[in-house]
């Protein structure tokens, strides 16, 4: 289920984000950013609707991913793209 950025408090956005940062270890170049550039950068793919949170009810978590993927829960813990599908 998609979950609007807009409605969800400060924190609670920011603690999505900064998981998702860490958990995925994002590598963004040749130049070293901080927690708070890369929790910008995130949030602006969001606003651009590059990004969009999901909340997977059997995980009970939030996963950030590009629209149109679909996660998928469980030991796989992959997304896959909607052209996968075919």
């Amino acid at each position: 289920m998609e979950i609007p950025y807009k409605e969800l408090s400060e924190d609670a956005l920011r603690a999505i984000v900064e998981e998702f940062i860490t958990r995925e270890g994002t590598d963004y170049g040749d130049h070293e950013y901080s927690l708070d550039d890369k929790i910008l950068q995130v949030k602006k793919q969001l606003e651009l609707g590059e990004a969009v949170i999901n909340y997977d009810a059997d995980s009970q978590s939030c996963h950030l991913q590009a629209p149109g993927s679909i996660f998928v829960s469980g030991d796989e813990n992959e997304n896959k793209d909607e052209s996968d599908k075919q």
